[in-house]
C-alpha cells in the first residue's frame, strides 16, 4: 500500500503522523557532481572562487535554505523545524561530493529534506559554474541512511 494514497477512493494524500511518537530522527543524503577538468584545476583549499562568489560556500548556504523550505517544493512533506541542517562539500579530483546530514525530534522522517538539500547545493554548484563549462555532470542524489522511525535504513551502495 501506498502511504499517500487514500484506501476509500485512490486519491493523493498527506500522511497522518497525528498518532506517532516523537523520536530523534537523523537522515544523511549526499549528491556526486563530475565538474569537467578545467574547472576542477580551479578548486583551492577545497573552493572554487567564481565571478559569482565562492562556489561550495555559496551551495552550503542554498543547500541548507532548501531544506528549510522542502515542505514547500514536495506537496505532501510535512512542514518541518529542523533542529540541524549541516551540508559539508569535498573534492577528490574532478568529484565534488556533498553530504547533507539532518536531524529533528518529530512524528516523520527528516530524509526528505536531506536529499533536497544536497539537491540543491548539487545545482547550485552547476549554476555557479555553468559559465564556465556546461559539461557538469550531477551524477547521483541518494539516501545514505535516515534513523528514528518504524524503520532505520543503510544504503550499501
Amino acid at each position: 500500500m501506498l502511504s499517500h494514497i487514500n484506501d476509500n477512493n485512490n486519491q493523493p494524500q498527506m500522511v497522518d503522523v497525528s498518532q506517532k511518537e516523537i523520536t530523534l530522527r537523523e537522515a544523511h543524503a549526499q549528491s556526486k557532481v563530475i565538474l569537467p577538468k578545467d574547472i576542477a584545476e580551479l578548486i583551492n583549499n577545497n573552493e572554487i572562487k567564481s565571478k559569482k562568489g565562492p562556489v561550495f560556500q555559496t551551495a552550503i548556504i542554498a543547500g541548507t535554505m532548501a531544506c528549510k523550505q522542502t515542505s514547500q517544493l514536495i506537496p505532501f512533506c510535512h512542514p518541518l523545524p529542523l533542529e540541524n541542517c549541516k551540508i559539508e562539500i569535498t573534492s577528490k579530483g574532478n568529484v565534488i561530493t556533498i553530504d547533507c546530514f539532518t536531524k529533528i525530534h518529530g512524528k516523520t522522517g527528516i530524509e526528505m529534506e536531506a536529499l533536497t538539500g544536497a539537491s540543491i547545493a548539487a545545482l547550485t554548484i552547476y549554476d555557479m559554474c555553468k559559465a564556465m563549462s556546461h559539461d557538469i555532470n550531477i551524477i547521483e542524489t541518494k539516501l545514505i541512511s535516515k534513523s528514528g522511525g518504524k524503520s532505520n535504513f543503510t544504503n550499501k551502495v
